[in-house]
């Protein structure tokens, strides 16, 4: 009965048509006239302006951790579905966590599927250092639009909508399936998120060929493109000892253990650091590791106890491993160096993905098909684009490579100052307006391509520390 409950299918229903009405009188309410902007409004046709406020309207739910309120998000993203006659599911895996997927459905839905993916969830803000309200989506007279988000990753998730609206608009029908996925906790690992998902049967069945997520927006006119990603490791490390009185001094106390412990993660990392000073590698090159929390002492209304020295001192790292990297070193190097029992130290990780490394890259044998379809739909859509990356942040399209189905890192953002994760995130909506246009031009060629065959001229991409063979 519970399962019941949280598996809702809703085929064009009419709760989802109802919420359209609404979302569609507060967007002709919002899109001509508002207060909020200044001459940005007057830039593209009325397509383009309702494309806009329909990503504001977006922005603006708060589906902000550390306690997303996914559900006002979710009947939005319905409402734009039933707008454009698309099939959808949601399902949670997890309670309070909805996997939505849309799906327009191909002329033969028997062919292998596309995916684009996207999350719903942003990171916290810190609202007294933003200068408009982070989910207000303020466009000011530049049309820049500010709010968490905008850049990682609601955006895009509209970029795919609004570039199947304009492609129905044109009569254009697919050969095969595309589906839309929007999914909760990527921010925070994607385990309870499409990491579920993608060990479902619902998953299996969309027989999937190739799936697009996010990439990493550009302050050039070059848009980047990534075809793995680094492993995300977060690992806490914990140093128990003896309490004492805080003049006193002896060895062995929780908080110099844990002390010792942080001087070799330091060393390891300024060791990696190094190399990318040097020019000898990039960031995606190395593994990366930052201390993301340090927890010791006793708590009082205004401050800690001073005189006590705890039993008991915890430290969290982020670490990110490129897909190559040696994870039984660095794990003996965590047991032996980092975290030892002689110094009374245990460990646990948060979060430890990746495997062997080997999925966070494109290595099947349909990996060259796809990658050249997408340079064929970038020069097509007329614009620029740099080789393949390795993206050192993390994205849920691992979890589509270890299903073993070829995934693609791309947000076409470009002259545009990286914000993820910080104050005052903002896109334009002239670099928004073309993102469109180029998914518009990734999905007429993915979508029909024909002659689709795995083991023909099959070719397998090989990514090391520093490039990509046979690209």
């Amino acid at each position: 009965m519970e399962d019941q409950q949280r598996w809702r299918w809703r085929w064009r229903s009419c709760r989802a048509a109802l919420l359209l009405l609404l979302f569609t009188a507060t967007a002709d309410a919002s899109s001509l006239g508002s207060q909020e902007h200044g001459d940005g409004d007057g830039d593209g046709d009325d397509g383009d302006k309702a494309a806009v406020e329909r990503l504001r309207q977006y922005l603006r739910f708060p589906t902000v951790h550390p306690d997303p309120d996914y559900g006002p998000a979710v009947q939005f993203l319905l409402a734009q579905a039933a707008s454009l006659a698309l099939d959808t599911m949601v399902k949670e895996f997890v309670a309070k966590k909805p996997v939505v997927l849309l799906t327009w459905r191909g002329q033969d839905p028997s062919l292998p599927s596309i995916l684009l993916n996207s999350h719903m969830d942003v990171v916290p803000v810190e609202v007294e250092d933003w200068k408009y309200d982070p989910f207000g989506a303020f466009m000011d007279s530049n049309g820049d639009i500010y709010a968490r988000g905008a850049q990682d990753m609601k955006s895009i998730g509209i970029m795919y909508l609004e570039a199947i609206r304009n492609l129905k608009k044109t009569g254009f029908r697919p050969l095969r399936n595309v589906h839309i996925s929007f999914v909760p906790d990527e921010e925070i690992g994607g385990v309870d998120g499409f990491g579920q998902f993608s060990k479902s049967e619902e998953f299996r069945n969309l027989n999937l060929a190739v799936g697009l997520d996010e990439g990493s927006g550009t302050e050039t006119e070059s848009y980047r493109t990534f075809a793995g990603e680094k492993s995300p490791w977060w690992l806490s490390i914990k140093a128990v000892g003896t309490p004492g009185h805080g003049s006193k001094l002896y060895d062995n106390s929780a908080v110099e253990n844990l002390l010792k412990s942080i001087e070799a993660i330091s060393i390891f990392r300024t060791s990696e650091f190094d190399k990318i000073k040097s020019g000898k590698a990039t960031l995606a090159d190395v593994v990366s590791v930052n201390p993301v929390f340090l927890k010791a002492g006793t708590p009082t209304p205004t401050g800690f106890v001073m005189n006590v020295q705890p039993s008991e001192a915890e430290a969290g790292f982020d670490i990110r491993l490129p897909p190559f990297a040696d994870r039984k070193a660095i794990e003996r190097r965590i047991a032996d160096e980092w975290a030892p029992p002689l110094r009374n130290m245990t460990y646990k990780f948060i979060l430890k993905s990746g495997g062997e490394g080997n999925a966070s890259a494109i290595a099947a044998e349909s990996s060259k098909l796809w990658w050249k379809l997408f340079e064929t739909a970038l020069a097509k859509a007329g614009v620029k684009f740099s080789k393949p990356e390795i993206i050192y942040g993390t994205t849920d399209a691992r979890y589509v490579r270890d299903q073993g189905v070829p995934a693609l890192g791309f947000s076409p953002i470009a002259n545009t100052i990286s914000l993820l994760h910080n104050h005052n995130e903002y896109l334009n909506m002239k670099e928004f307006l073309k993102g469109i246009k180029v998914y518009e031009e990734i999905l007429r060629i993915f979508a029909n391509y024909k002659n689709f065959d795995y083991h023909s001229d099959a070719a397998i991409y090989v990514i090391d520390s520093l490039y990509i063979r046979n690209f």
